[in-house]
C-alpha cells in the first residue's frame, strides 16, 4: 500500500513539472493570429417568394457620423497617465496638430518578455492607427492583447482630456 502512495507522488509531481514547463514554453512561444482580410461579396440577386407588384426597397444604412471637422483639441504634446497592463506600465503620449490627434506615441508599454514583445509588436500599431481614424481613444480591443489595448485606452484617453478646448 505505500508503495501505491509513493508511485502516485511521483506521478504527480512529474505531472506539475511537465504543466510548469509547458506554462514557460507558453510564455516565450506565442503564435499571434494574422488579421482576417475582409472580403466583400454582393449578392447577385435577392430570392422572392411570390410576385410583388410594388418594387422593394432595401433598407439603406443610417449615414456614418464622421470626425468632426473644427478643432476639438489644443495643439501640443500631451502625456497619458500610467496605467497598468499586468505585465507592465502602458503610457503614451497624445500628439496635437491643427487641433486634431496626429501621432500617438507609446512612452512606456510592457517588453521585457518573449510573449509581451511580440504582443505589443502586433498591438501597438493597430491602436494607434485606429486611435487617429477615430481621433479618439474609443478604439476597439486587440485580440490577443486585451491588457495591452485596455491600458493604452486609460492612458491616451488622459491625454486627450487635458488636450480638449473648453
Amino acid at each position: 500500500m505505500k508503495k501505491y502512495g509513493q508511485v502516485a507522488l511521483v506521478i504527480l509531481v512529474l505531472a506539475i513539472l511537465v504543466f510548469v514547463r509547458r506554462m514557460k514554453s507558453d510564455e516565450t512561444q506565442v503564435l499571434l493570429p494574422t488579421p482576417p482580410s475582409v472580403v466583400s461579396t454582393a449578392p447577385t440577386s435577392l430570392p422572392t417568394t411570390e410576385p410583388t407588384t410594388q418594387p422593394t426597397t432595401l433598407p439603406t444604412a443610417s449615414p456614418t457620423p464622421t470626425a468632426t471637422t473644427q478643432s476639438q483639441y489644443k495643439d501640443g504634446t500631451y502625456t497619458g497617465s500610467v496605467e497598468d497592463a499586468f505585465y507592465g506600465n502602458f503610457q503614451v503620449a497624445a500628439v496635437i496638430s491643427g487641433g486634431k490627434l496626429t501621432d500617438v506615441q507609446f512612452l512606456q508599454y510592457p517588453n521585457d518578455r518573449g510573449t509581451s514583445i511580440q504582443i505589443n509588436a502586433y498591438a501597438m500599431p493597430i491602436l494607434r492607427s485606429e486611435a487617429l481614424q477615430a481621433q479618439s481613444a474609443q478604439v476597439d480591443t486587440v485580440s490577443s492583447a486585451s491588457q495591452s489595448s485596455g491600458a493604452f485606452v486609460k492612458s491616451l484617453d488622459n491625454a486627450l482630456q487635458q488636450a480638449r478646448r473648453g
